[in-house]
């Protein structure tokens, strides 16, 4: 901690003159990163108000501090003209700030964020970001401008994780590129300690194991670990409300108790984690991968795949084991040939992978007892396979084609999704549609005479594409592509046909009847055209009839409301001056129909309205 005799880091003084950020438009750092880096020796201006650096010995790597990190320097301050006014080497003790906490003079905040591990810098501080024109300051008179020979022993990189002071972590040890998820399976090494230093939890010694989202500790543990990566470590402060709160923790496991509000001082290591997928997304099928792959592709749709995998029940009983006898088992991707959810998990794994799945019922086998090879799988069983992707044929991409190749392919695709849609495989050969089309994209450019065979493969897969989205209720994408179709064959009597149907369903009556009165203009006799258009007069009739009803509705009640006017202006008349009354009294006497005639008036008002 800083004392009162380093006259540089006196925090009085040091906020006193620490220059508002806001003021510039410059982030910390913005100059020289926008810039060659410096040689040693070289020396350049790296803020606007006139801070420069010189380097005098290059740092490590590439990372550099930032305001909220944790720093450890050693420092040499002196005047411009060489005289010393205070120095951490000659105490023998480096300092150990928070960057950009007004601890240091601004000059130096903004000079650190510049540096790397090991570096040793001299750093020309004007006195707007040094001491300004503070008195008092022992060695440096007001308005001076400093020099600083700083030397980045370390840095701890610090992280206030939900941004409110209750859990901040200091890390101390970098991991690799493997963070953890909400999901994963993590072993971590850890211990707790109160403020006193009083050990109050400690992991075994190899470590704990646990599923992140299951929570571990308290509320803080699942917090900090989906911060972490594989291999970190950190000390992490956690306030009590983040911790065990009012009520502490007794006394478990050998341990002392966790008194009420306590604070707790955390040394984490994040051993190992396997990651965790959400395959299906909805948590019915999830992937835990044992051992990681190799490269970046994984099989497509339609790709073939060789696998050997152990399938059990949750109680441990095997009931199927394949492709380990010699020869790998193979199927394709997306055709059915296993369990829902074994192929999607297959579908998302690397080469080499090694992954435990587990699939609920509605990816496996359902409400069915299915007898496999080794066992009976009981009705609404979870199965859970551990699974290894051996290798997979890869389909050559688009791009990597010829264009009779692209041609080739997707027909072939076409062809395969018509076979599905027969069986009633709408989704499935819905997907093979678009994939088809991935063959014969649009901006492709085409060799001379393939133009015409590939604009009808497009108007084909467009226009069963639209039929699977017309029986999987998707009528907004179904009248995409119809109108896709129509944008190149404006009399293609199927894509009206089709586009009406979906408009029909969305309600847009009107634009029906267009698409329809279209097909007929084209194809006067097509029985389907005519049965939708019967289909269509039906629920217009239906639709005029219910409008009907509302307006006569609508205008009853209006007309309730004249009525009930009308009375109470008869009554307001009535209780009238008497000379008036006596009028209405003997007019009414003599005049004997005039009431029905005012209630006459009225009714024929309404019936103009209604009209």
């Amino acid at each position: 901690m800083a004392h009162s005799s380093r006259v540089t880091f006196s925090s009085a003084a040091a906020r006193a003159a620490v220059v508002d950020d806001d003021d510039f438009d410059e982030e910390p750092g913005e100059v020289i990163e926008s810039a060659p880096p410096l040689r040693v020796g070289e020396e350049r201006e790296i803020h606007p108000s006139g801070l420069k650096k010189k380097l005098l010995r290059a740092g490590r790597g590439w990372e550099t501090p930032v305001f909220g990190d944790e720093v450890t320097v050693h420092y040499v301050g002196r005047l411009m003209d060489g005289s010393k006014f205070d120095s951490s080497r000659d105490r023998g003790d480096p300092l150990t700030f928070k960057l950009g906490n007004g601890e240091v003079v601004s000059g130096l905040d903004h000079g650190l964020v510049t540096m790397k591990k090991g570096e040793l810098a001299l750093f020309t501080v004007p006195a707007d970001l040094g001491y300004g024109s503070v008195v008092g300051i022992q060695g440096v008179p007001p308005g001076a401008d400093l020099q600083f020979e700083v030397e980045l022993v370390a840095w701890l990189t610090v992280v206030d994780i939900c941004k409110d002071g209750g859990i901040i972590k200091k890390i101390m040890f970098s991991g690799d590129d493997m963070q953890a998820g909400d999901l994963d399976q993590v072993t971590v090494k850890y211990q707790v300690r109160l403020s006193d230093g009083r050990l109050v939890a400690e992991s075994p010694e190899g470590g704990s194991e646990f599923y992140v989202n299951e929570g571990h500790l308290c509320e803080a543990f699942p917090k900090v670990l989906k911060t972490m990566r594989r291999g970190e470590k950190a000390v992490v402060i956690v306030q009590p409300q983040y911790a065990f709160g009012e009520h502490g923790r007794e006394a478990e496991n050998g341990f002392q108790a966790i008194p009420s509000n306590a604070v707790l001082t955390i040394d984490v290591e994040l051993v190992s984690l396997k990651p965790v997928v959400d395959v299906s997304g909805d948590l019915k099928v999830l992937k835990k991968v044992l051992r990681s792959g190799e490269g970046i592709h994984r099989p497509k749709d339609g790709e073939a795949v060789r696998i050997r995998y152990t399938a059990m029940l949750e109680d441990g009983t095997t009931f199927e084991k394949l492709g380990f006898d010699g020869e790998l088992f193979e199927f394709v991707i997306d055709e059915e040939q296993v369990v829902a959810g074994l192929d999607q998990a297959v579908g998302t794994m690397l080469k080499g992978e090694l992954s435990e799945v587990t699939v609920k019922p509605e990816y496996g086998y359902g409400n069915d007892e299915t007898k496999r090879d080794l066992a009976i799988v009981p009705p609404c069983s979870t199965l859970i396979y551990q699974v290894e992707m051996v290798d997979f044929t890869k389909e050559k991409e688009p791009w990597e084609m010829s264009g009779p190749e692209k041609i080739e392919a997707a027909e072939k695709t076409k062809k395969a999704g018509n076979d599905l849609y027969k069986i009633g495989k709408f989704k499935r050969a819905s997907k093979k549609y678009e994939k088809a089309m991935s063959y014969i994209n649009e901006d492709e450019p085409l060799e001379s005479g393939e133009e015409k065979l590939v604009k009808s493969l497009r108007v084909t897969c467009w226009l069963n594409h639209a039929a699977c989205c017309l029986k999987l209720n998707n009528f907004h994408e179904a009248v995409k592509l119809c109108s896709k179709v129509l944008d190149v064959e404006f009399r293609n009597v199927k894509a009206l046909y089709r586009r009406a149907q979906a408009y029909i369903e969305t309600a847009d009556l009107d634009l029906a009847k267009l698409d329809i009165q279209k097909a007929l203009e084209i194809d006067p006799q097509n029985r389907e055209v005519k049965s939708l258009q019967t289909t269509l007069k039906q629920l217009q009739l239906e639709n005029n009839k219910r409008d009907a009803k509302l307006y006569v509705n609508m205008f009853a009640s209006t007309r309730k409301d004249t009525d009930i006017a009308l009375k109470r202006l008869k009554v307001e008349k009535a209780n009238g001056d008497e000379v008036q009354a006596m009028e209405y009294e003997h007019s009414a006497s003599t005049e004997t129909e005039k009431p029905h005639e005012e209630e006459a008036v009225g009714d024929s008002g309404v019936q103009i309205m209604e009209i």
